[in-house]
Protein backbone atom coordinates (compact mmCIF):
# COMPACT_ATOMS: atom_id res chain seq x y z
CA UNK A 1 0.00 0.00 0.00
CA UNK A 2 1.24 3.35 -0.98
CA UNK A 3 -0.13 6.62 -0.31
CA UNK A 4 0.32 10.50 -1.36
CA UNK A 5 -1.59 13.55 0.29
CA UNK A 6 -2.07 16.96 -0.92
CA UNK A 7 -3.56 20.76 0.26
CA UNK A 8 -2.31 23.12 3.07
CA UNK A 9 -4.13 23.46 6.66
CA UNK A 10 -5.93 26.53 5.41
CA UNK A 11 -6.72 25.02 2.54
CA UNK A 12 -10.09 24.22 0.88
CA UNK A 13 -9.29 20.45 1.26
CA UNK A 14 -7.23 17.45 2.13
CA UNK A 15 -6.71 15.28 -0.19
CA UNK A 16 -4.95 11.80 -0.36
CA UNK A 17 -4.31 9.16 -3.14
CA UNK A 18 -4.16 5.49 -1.89
CA UNK A 19 -3.00 2.63 -4.17
CA UNK A 20 -2.22 -1.17 -3.68
CA UNK A 21 -5.34 -1.90 -1.87
CA UNK A 22 -6.92 -5.52 -3.14
CA UNK A 23 -10.21 -5.35 -5.17
CA UNK A 24 -13.28 -6.54 -3.44
CA UNK A 25 -12.23 -4.84 0.43
CA UNK A 26 -15.35 -3.66 2.21
CA UNK A 27 -14.65 0.25 2.76
CA UNK A 28 -17.16 2.72 3.92
CA UNK A 29 -16.79 6.67 5.04
CA UNK A 30 -17.91 5.54 8.44
CA UNK A 31 -15.07 3.21 8.70
CA UNK A 32 -12.68 6.16 8.51
CA UNK A 33 -14.21 8.75 10.17
CA UNK A 34 -14.91 6.78 13.27
CA UNK A 35 -11.10 6.97 13.54
CA UNK A 36 -11.34 11.08 12.69
CA UNK A 37 -13.73 11.54 15.34
CA UNK A 38 -10.85 9.96 17.75
CA UNK A 39 -8.53 12.37 16.56
CA UNK A 40 -10.67 15.15 17.33
CA UNK A 41 -10.82 13.90 20.86
CA UNK A 42 -7.41 14.64 21.24
CA UNK A 43 -5.48 17.53 22.74
CA UNK A 44 -5.63 20.41 20.22
CA UNK A 45 -4.75 23.85 21.88
CA UNK A 46 -6.36 26.01 19.31
CA UNK A 47 -10.19 26.78 18.37
CA UNK A 48 -9.38 24.36 15.49
CA UNK A 49 -10.23 21.24 17.10
CA UNK A 50 -13.73 23.11 17.52
CA UNK A 51 -14.41 24.68 14.19
CA UNK A 52 -13.74 21.77 12.21
CA UNK A 53 -15.86 18.52 12.46
CA UNK A 54 -13.68 16.43 10.14
CA UNK A 55 -15.63 13.66 7.85
CA UNK A 56 -13.96 11.86 4.90
CA UNK A 57 -15.52 11.67 1.16
CA UNK A 58 -14.56 8.75 -0.70
CA UNK A 59 -14.36 10.20 -4.75
CA UNK A 60 -12.73 7.29 -6.11
CA UNK A 61 -11.87 3.59 -6.17
CA UNK A 62 -14.51 2.46 -4.45
CA UNK A 63 -18.16 0.99 -5.79
CA UNK A 64 -20.71 -0.58 -3.57
CA UNK A 65 -18.65 -0.33 -0.68
CA UNK A 66 -16.44 -2.44 -1.91
CA UNK A 67 -12.51 -1.23 -3.66
CA UNK A 68 -11.60 -2.03 -7.12
CA UNK A 69 -8.21 -2.36 -7.22
CA UNK A 70 -8.02 1.12 -8.20
CA UNK A 71 -6.22 4.17 -6.12
CA UNK A 72 -8.96 5.11 -3.57
CA UNK A 73 -9.17 8.59 -3.25
CA UNK A 74 -10.38 10.89 -0.15
CA UNK A 75 -10.94 14.12 0.50
CA UNK A 76 -11.67 15.92 3.93
CA UNK A 77 -13.12 19.40 3.01
CA UNK A 78 -11.95 21.96 5.15
CA UNK A 79 -15.02 23.84 6.70
CA UNK A 80 -13.06 27.33 7.86
CA UNK A 81 -11.36 27.67 4.32
CA UNK A 82 -14.00 30.49 3.37
CA UNK A 83 -11.96 32.74 6.25
CA UNK A 84 -8.91 32.13 4.57
CA UNK A 85 -9.74 32.54 0.89
CA UNK A 86 -7.80 35.41 0.14
CA UNK A 87 -4.62 34.29 1.49
CA UNK A 88 -4.36 31.43 0.78
CA UNK A 89 -6.56 31.59 -2.49
CA UNK A 90 -5.00 29.85 -5.38
CA UNK A 91 -5.39 32.74 -7.89
CA UNK A 92 -2.93 35.36 -8.14
CA UNK A 93 -3.35 38.52 -5.47
CA UNK A 94 -3.42 41.63 -7.05
CA UNK A 95 -4.16 44.00 -3.84
CA UNK A 96 -2.80 45.85 -1.32
CA UNK A 97 -4.07 43.92 1.89
CA UNK A 98 -0.90 44.01 4.07
CA UNK A 99 -2.34 41.15 6.29
CA UNK A 100 -3.03 38.71 3.09
CA UNK A 101 0.56 39.83 1.33
CA UNK A 102 2.77 39.76 4.94
CA UNK A 103 5.94 37.19 4.27
CA UNK A 104 6.48 34.69 7.54
CA UNK A 105 9.87 34.39 7.65
CA UNK A 106 10.25 33.35 11.76
CA UNK A 107 10.71 29.46 11.61
CA UNK A 108 8.82 27.87 14.60
CA UNK A 109 10.76 26.18 17.01
CA UNK A 110 10.45 22.71 17.19
CA UNK A 111 8.29 22.53 13.33
CA UNK A 112 9.69 21.54 9.89
CA UNK A 113 9.26 25.38 9.16
CA UNK A 114 12.83 26.38 8.66
CA UNK A 115 14.12 23.05 7.13
CA UNK A 116 11.06 23.04 4.37
CA UNK A 117 12.02 26.80 3.81
CA UNK A 118 15.68 25.75 3.04
CA UNK A 119 14.79 22.49 1.18
CA UNK A 120 12.39 24.30 -1.31
CA UNK A 121 13.76 27.75 -1.37
CA UNK A 122 11.07 29.39 0.13
CA UNK A 123 11.47 32.58 2.07
CA UNK A 124 7.81 33.13 3.06
CA UNK A 125 7.50 29.97 5.72
CA UNK A 126 3.93 30.10 5.25
CA UNK A 127 4.22 27.91 2.40
CA UNK A 128 5.92 25.27 4.62
CA UNK A 129 3.92 25.85 7.65
CA UNK A 130 0.30 25.04 5.63
CA UNK A 131 2.10 21.45 5.33
CA UNK A 132 4.03 21.06 8.74
CA UNK A 133 0.57 21.18 10.91
CA UNK A 134 -1.74 19.10 13.14
CA UNK A 135 -4.30 19.84 10.96
CA UNK A 136 -2.36 18.38 8.04
CA UNK A 137 -2.60 14.95 10.01
CA UNK A 138 -6.12 14.72 9.09
CA UNK A 139 -5.85 13.28 6.27
CA UNK A 140 -2.76 11.07 7.36
CA UNK A 141 -5.32 9.77 10.28
CA UNK A 142 -7.74 8.88 7.16
CA UNK A 143 -5.43 6.53 5.75
CA UNK A 144 -4.38 5.47 8.51
CA UNK A 145 -7.78 4.29 9.23
CA UNK A 146 -8.04 2.63 5.59
CA UNK A 147 -4.82 0.58 6.19
CA UNK A 148 -6.48 -0.62 9.76
CA UNK A 149 -9.05 -1.71 7.99
CA UNK A 150 -7.30 -3.57 5.53
CA UNK A 151 -5.29 -5.40 8.54
CA UNK A 152 -8.33 -6.20 10.00
CA UNK A 153 -9.61 -7.52 6.68
CA UNK A 154 -6.49 -9.89 6.65
CA UNK A 155 -7.89 -11.47 9.55
CA UNK A 156 -4.85 -10.11 12.09
CA UNK A 157 -5.65 -8.74 16.01
CA UNK A 158 -5.60 -4.69 15.91
CA UNK A 159 -4.85 -3.59 19.41
CA UNK A 160 -6.06 0.60 20.30
CA UNK A 161 -3.91 1.96 22.81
Amino acid sequence: MRYLTSGESHGPQLTAIIEGLPAGMPLIADDINVELQRRQKGHGRGRRMQIEKDTVAILGGIRHGYTLGSPVALVVENNDWKHWTKIMGIEPYEGNDEEIKRVITRPRPGHADLNGGIKYGHRDLRNILERSSARETTIRVAVGAVAKNYYLKLGLKWQDT
